[in-house]
């Protein structure tokens, strides 16, 4: 594990609730993310990440463009994506969206790229869905070339060959630094090995100590591979409020919402609330007062040997106002904690 921990968050742009319990406009939740994005940054949070999504429920359809946004109102925060769906993105644009917003936030942007949980992308910019694996694979090839900036050729089935081929604008700095998102598929850790790409792990369902196996198996493939080592991050929900009592019940509602509502897009049974119970109990969701989280999230951190944690904070329609609060709460309470905790 790095001498210090980072404390990241993610966000997926959800649309949210106003005080009277109906949706905010798109471009009002636009707005407030932004305004969450500037307060991570006043209370030292490391990094927020925000999702790529095509459907009605997530306000973020282009977040570099929100990322800059939030990068012209901040000074230290990174700003990334959670994740960039890049099977259905072409890896070239990619990278200068990316390079533009490294130069506009002078050296703060990062990438998290991943095949996505979700599938709208696909057929709205005519991909094939089974191609699925062949277009990750062959973009992320191609991506990796690219981002080591030199005139680049290559050739392969989704798209023309290029042939020393030039991409701007260059970083200023060293190679952009890039994750890849990885749910729990031991090929996709061997992967991201391979292209000695940082590992972050999205757990979203129980006891984190599982994913120890994928952390070894990374470690041996980078051996394996001869690479140096990268970072790990570790991706998973949670809430934070006064009290685990306050915390748990704003977020019940949304949450259980938000998981039933994809459930059933995808063959689930329904959240019920002991279930939810348990993973605040000992699974991966972090919800409770900031002693509770904090306890938790250095638990994980030294389980996994974990470089960054990052907070998925938003919950399907929970407030903006309770986000932002949650927000201030692990900035100024819950990272110094898991630090103290993660010295002893």
């Amino acid at each position: 594990m790095a001498q210090q921990l980072e404390f990241g968050l993610d966000t997926f742009g959800d649309v949210t609730n106003d005080a009277d319990g109906g949706k905010l406009p798109y471009a009002q939740v636009l707005r407030n993310l932004v305004a969450q994005g500037v307060l991570a940054d006043q209370v030292g949070l490391d990094y927020i990440g925000v999702g790529e999504h095509h459907r009605e429920d997530f306000a973020v359809s282009a977040p570099e463009v929100v990322l800059a946004a939030i990068a012209a109102k901040t000074e230290n925060i990174h700003v990334g994506t959670a994740v960039t769906v890049l099977s259905s993105d072409d890896p070239i644009r990619v990278f200068e969206r990316f390079a533009t917003l490294d130069g506009i936030s002078n050296g703060r942007a990062e990438v998290i790229l991943g095949r996505g949980s979700f599938t709208e992308s696909f057929p709205l910019f005519g991909f094939d869905l089974g191609q699925y694996e062949q277009l990750f694979e062959e973009k992320l090839e191609l991506f990796a070339e690219v981002r080591k900036q030199h005139p680049v050729t290559w050739s392969g089935a989704t798209r023309p060959p290029l042939t020393e081929q030039r991409v701007f604008p260059p970083l200023a700095n060293g190679l952009l630094r890039s994750w890849i998102g990885v749910g729990g598929s031991p090929e996709s850790v061997v992967r991201t090995a391979r292209y000695g790409f940082n590992l972050m792990l999205a757990i979203i369902g129980g006891d984190p100590a599982r994913f120890a196996p994928y952390v070894d198996l990374f470690h041996r493939a980078l051996a394996q591979f001869e690479q140096p080592t990268p970072a790990i991050g570790v991706h998973s929900p949670g809430h934070i409020a006064e009290t685990d009592d306050q915390a748990r019940e704003e977020l019940w509602p949304h949450h259980s919402e938000m998981t039933n509502r994809i459930g059933k897009e995808r063959g689930w049974g329904p959240m019920s609330r002991e279930s939810f119970e348990q993973e605040a109990d000992s699974g991966s969701l972090y919800v409770g007062s900031p002693e509770t989280v904090a306890q938790k999230i250095a638990t994980t951190a030294k389980t996994l040997g974990l470089d960054r944690f990052d907070l998925k904070y938003s919950n399907g329609t929970l407030s903006h106002e309770k986000l932002m609060t949650s927000i201030e709460l692990y900035g100024t309470v819950v990272a110094p904690r898991v630090r103290e905790l993660l010295a002893e």
